[in-house]
């Protein structure tokens, strides 16, 4: 048998490709698909069915760019009425060689989620692993907050699928889900890189909570919707277009950026090289970031150029806007930032602390401490005293609580989502901001004092 996963790293993304006896099947597979296709021939098999655990919101499926290049069947759960493929149901097997899958109807994160369970047709017909997409991951459960009814009968669905169709499958069965750490289906999944249903048993608080219980604490669950997922959403239920291959980028030089008025430039190179010199106007989400924070403040409409200082491996930053469905991406600085300020263009900066700067500041009432990361990270390790929080995704549209008249200082874990935020400040006329470097990391390393979130001055 062939077991290989695919990850993506900048959405926390999971495809399997499994094969056997010359045959194979991809789950959940990513725009980008030349991987799939790359590990078909290197194994000699002929990809035949393509499936999908639900239809996703944060990213686009890549089900029909695969399906158009190997001619696979393409399958989803029925409850959600997709323009393309065909639908199954509960009870549904299909032969892949020498193994088997059986669907599983399993419903809470969407109404057609669905599971699929591995077995070896030559086996004792015991699972042997089940691909649960967003219903279970390593150390959590799925969101419930995107089906369009309420929060506690979405649980109790999640519930109900998880505790009955799922964990009596067996201890021994490997859990393989669509995402790990870092990804916004979840707010606590585990970093550890597999795991067992014996294992969520024990490890995972939420399995052993009867139903009640269950429902009440998911429903108090707070989770972020990023714009674009309901671009994602329509794309992944009416099929999204056809692209062939990532897109080649164009170079373009200083002069014909500064023409391009509607651009949106956004610059990924790391904190301290955008404070110390940006394209004026651009957006600081540093290459690693790109997959999660892009989809918050980009559109689907104007074109997009990026601003690197060496321009090293582009094609990997074009597959992170393709696997978001931004087939705007349209190019990039000819000779990376440094060309720039060699043409005599204009420059902008904002400001960098270090926490002993911020330290030595930190009772100067001219300063608003502005607290940028997740409410779980706050909750979890606490907030300089004095600060605001406002999430980075929900800033745009929170700029008023932001006193125009006041220094801002922006923080965030370690400094990247401050210099995100801090290039948002400065595109929105802000004068005087300035980002942390080492964030709430640095502080705490330093032996700064820190206050829980209940003290909070929001």
């Amino acid at each position: 048998m062939i077991l290989e996963k695919i990850t993506s790293p900048g959405i926390a993304h999971f495809s399997y490709f499994i094969g056997s006896d010359g045959e194979a099947a991809v789950v959940d597979p990513r725009r980008d698909c030349d991987i799939y296709l790359d590990i078909a021939r290197s194994r000699d098999v002929r990809i035949t069915g393509i499936f999908e655990t639900h239809r996703n919101e944060d990213y686009c499926i890549g089900s029909l760019e695969l399906a158009e290049r190997c001619g696979a069947g393409i399958y989803h759960g029925e409850k959600t009425l997709f323009r393309y493929g065909h639908p199954v149901r509960n009870g549904d097997r299909f032969r892949i060689g020498g193994i088997e899958l059986e669907i599983i109807e399993t419903p809470g994160h969407t109404r057609e989620s669905i599971s699929l369970v591995l077995r070896e047709r030559d086996s004792s017909g015991k699972a042997l692993m089940v691909f649960t997409g967003d219903v279970l991951f390593a150390g959590d459960v799925g969101r419930t907050d995107l089906m369009g009814i309420s929060r506690a009968d979405a649980a109790g669905l999640l519930y109900d699928s998880i505790k009955h169709r799922i964990l009596p499958l067996g201890e021994q069965v490997i859990i393989c889900p669509a995402h790990g750490s870092g990804s916004v289906c979840g707010s606590r999944i585990s970093d550890r890189g597999n795991t067992t249903i014996g294992y969520e048993k024990a490890a995972n608080g939420q399995l052993r909570m009867d139903r009640k219980a269950f429902i009440a604490h998911i429903s108090r669950e707070q989770y972020y919707q990023p714009p674009y997922f309901r671009t994602m959403e329509t794309l992944n239920q009416e099929g999204a277009p056809i692209i062939h291959h990532v897109p080649d980028l164009t170079p373009f030089r200083p002069g014909e950026i500064e023409q391009m008025k509607k651009a949106q430039v956004v610059d990924i190179r790391s904190p301290t090289g955008f404070g110390g010199g940006h394209v004026p106007g651009s957006i600081s989400i540093w290459r690693d970031g790109l997959g999660a924070f892009m989809g918050w403040f980009l559109d689907y409409d104007q074109p997009i150029v990026i601003i690197d200082d060496f321009n090293k491996s582009l094609d990997d930053v074009a597959r992170e806007f393709v696997r978001l469905a931004y087939d705007n991406i349209s190019g990039y600085l000819a000779g990376g930032f440094p060309a720039w300020f060699k043409a005599g263009k204009p420059v902008s900066r904002t400001g960098t602390w270090s926490v002993h700067e911020l330290n030595d500041r930190i009772t100067d009432p001219r300063i608003f401490l502005l607290d940028v990361r997740d409410i779980h990270n706050r909750e979890k390790v606490g907030h300089i005293r004095g600060t605001h929080h406002i999430y980075i995704g929900e800033l745009p549209g929170r700029m008023n609580e932001v006193p125009r008249d006041r220094h801002v200082v922006a923080y965030c874990d370690a400094g990247y989502k401050g210099s995100l935020a801090v290039s948002l400040l400065s595109r929105a006329g802000y004068s005087h901001v300035t980002n942390l470097l080492g964030g709430m990391t640095g502080w705490i390393q330093a032996g700064f004092p820190r206050d829980p979130v209940d003290q909070a001055d929001e």
